[in-house]
C-alpha cells in the first residue's frame, strides 16, 4: 500500500481527515451544515434501533425451543435464515444506494424490517420464525453498508473535521444488536406475552426512525439515466485490494465471535450453567456488544496500527476465557470473557471499517462497504452453524474449543496483511 493511502487510513481511524474527504472543499453554510448534522442524528438513531430490532429474538430462543420442542440444529438453521438473508441482500442490493440514494434504501431497509415483525407477531411456528428471520436479515444486508456510508457523508457535509462518523456507525452498528437482546430480556422476564410485547415496542421505535427520515438530507445524485442494475462487485484500486480482504477476513472472524453471542449462548446459559433468566440472556448479550461500543468509543483517536493491536489481543484474551467458562461451567468468567471479546471485537472491527472507507473510492464507499459486510456476515453465519451442528456431536466445552481454535487460526493467518496496511 501506498504511502498516500496509510495516511488516509490513519486520518479515517484517528479523525484527522479533512471535513469533506477532499482538499479545498469549502465549509458549508451554517444552515445547511445544520440540517445535515440533525440528519446525521436521525440516521443514527434509525440505524441502531433497526439493528436492535435484529437481535429481539436472542434472549426468546429458549422460550421458542419450549414451546415448539426444537434443538440446537433447528436453532442453527433459523440462525441461518437470517445470515442467509443478510448475504443475499447485500450481494443483490447493499450497493445500490451508490445511485439509487441513501435515505431511500435506508427506508426500504426499515419497512422491510417492519414487515418481518408483522411475521413474527402473525405467523406461530418455527417455519413463521424461518420466515420472519430472513426477511430481517434482508432489512440488515439494505441497511448496513448504506447506513454507515450516509453517515460518513453526512458528517463529511457538516465542515467538521474528526472521526466521529465511524464511531456512530460501528457503535450502532453493535450498540443496537446489543439493545435489542437487552429489551427482549427484560420485557420477557418482567411483562406479559413475551413473544409478542417485545417485537410489539421494537416496532414502533423502527417506525418513529422511519418517519424522522423524512428530515434527513439525501448525500448522492442520483445519475440520470440510471445505470443499469447489476449484482453487487466490489471496486477498490488494485493496489489497496489485499488490505480489502485482509479486512473482509477480519471483519467475519468477529461477526462469528459476536455470532457465538446472538445464537447459542442463550442455549448454554440455560443449559450447562442453567441460568433460565430471559434477562440475564439479554443483559449477557448486551454486555458483549455493548461493549464493543463502548471500546469504538474510548479508542475513537487511537492510531490504527495500535488500534488493531490492542483489539486482536483483548478479543483473543476474551475467547479463550469464554472457552474456560465453558469447560468449568462459571457464568462471572463467561460474563468476563464475552465483555473482553466483544471490546476487542468492537475495535478489531472498527479498524476495519475505517480501512475500507479509506481506500474505496468516494463514488463506490456503498459498494465497498456492502462487500465488507457480506465478508463479515457470511462468517457470523457459517462458524456457528457448524458450532451448532458440532454439539449434536461432542460436548459443548469440547465444540466451542474447535470453533474457538479456527478463529484464531483465521485471526492470525489475516492479522500480519491488514497489519502491513495499517
Amino acid at each position: 500500500m501506498t504511502s498516500v493511502t496509510r495516511a488516509r487510513v490513519r486520518a479515517s481511524a484517528g479523525g484527522h481527515r479533512t471535513a469533506a474527504g477532499r482538499p479545498g472543499r469549502p465549509r458549508p453554510a451554517g444552515h445547511r451544515g445544520t440540517r445535515h448534522q440533525i440528519g446525521f442524528w436521525l440516521v443514527a438513531y434509525a440505524f441502531t434501533v433497526t439493528m436492535a430490532f435484529s437481535a429481539v429474538p436472542t434472549p426468546l430462543y429458549v422460550l421458542y425451543q419450549a414451546r415448539d420442542g426444537f434443538g440446537s440444529v433447528t436453532l442453527t438453521l433459523i440462525f441461518a435464515a437470517y445470515a442467509v438473508g443478510v448475504a443475499l441482500s447485500l450481494l443483490l442490493a447493499g450497493h445500490l444506494s451508490d445511485w439509487a440514494g441513501r435515505r431511500r434504501m435506508l427506508a426500504a431497509a426499515i419497512a422491510v424490517n417492519l414487515a418481518s415483525g408483522v411475521v413474527f407477531l402473525t405467523w406461530i411456528s418455527v417455519p413463521g420464525l424461518l420466515v420472519a428471520r430472513f426477511v430481517s436479515g434482508i432489512s440488515i444486508g439494505l441497511l448496513t453498508a448504506t447506513a454507515t456510508a450516509h453517515l460518513t457523508e453526512l458528517h463529511q457535509a457538516t465542515g467538521r473535521a474528526g472521526g466521529r462518523a465511524s464511531v456512530v456507525s460501528t457503535a450502532a452498528n453493535l450498540g443496537g444488536i446489543g439493545l435489542g437482546p437487552l429489551l427482549a430480556g427484560l420485557l420477557a422476564q418482567y411483562a406479559p406475552d413475551p413473544l409478542h410485547l417485545p417485537y410489539l415496542v421494537a416496532e414502533g421505535l423502527m417506525l418513529i426512525g422511519l418517519i424522522g427520515l423524512a428530515l434527513v438530507p439525501e448525500t448522492v445524485t442520483r445519475p440520470d439515466p440510471h445505470p443499469a442494475y447489476r449484482p453487487q462487485r466490489v471496486s477498490v484500486p488494485q493496489a489497496s485490494r489485499p488490505a480489502y480482504w485482509a479486512a473482509g477476513a477480519t471483519g467475519a472472524v468477529v461477526f462469528a465471535v459476536f455470532g457465538l453471542f446472538t445464537s447459542l449462548a442463550p442455549s448454554v446459559l440455560a443449559g450447562p450453567l442453567h441460568e433460565r433468566s430471559h434477562a440475564l440472556a439479554g443483559i449477557t448479550a448486551f454486555a458483549v456488544f455493548g461493549a464493543a461500543a463502548v471500546s469504538q468509543i474510548l479508542l475513537a483517536r487511537v492510531p490504527l496500527r495500535r488500534l488493531l493491536g490492542l483489539g486482536i489481543a483483548v478479543l483473543v484474551v476474551g475467547l479463550a476465557g469464554v472457552t474456560v467458562a465453558a469447560w468449568v461451567t462459571s457464568l462471572p468468567l463467561l460474563i468476563i470473557g464475552g465483555v473482553l471479546a466483544g471490546a476487542g471485537a468492537g475495535a478489531t472491527f472498527k479498524g476495519t471499517v475505517a480501512t475500507v472507507i479509506a481506500i474505496a473510492p468516494e463514488q463506490a464507499r456503498g459498494e465497498a462497504l456492502a462487500g465488507l459486510f457480506l465478508a463479515a456476515y457470511l462468517g457470523l453465519a457459517v462458524p456457528v452453524i457448524g458450532l451448532g451442528i458440532a454439539t449434536q456431536y461432542l460436548s459443548t466445552p469440547d465444540a466451542l474449543l474447535i470453533f474457538a481454535a479456527a478463529l484464531l487460526a483465521a485471526l492470525a493467518a489475516v492479522s500480519r496483511r491488514l497489519f502491513r496496511a495499517a
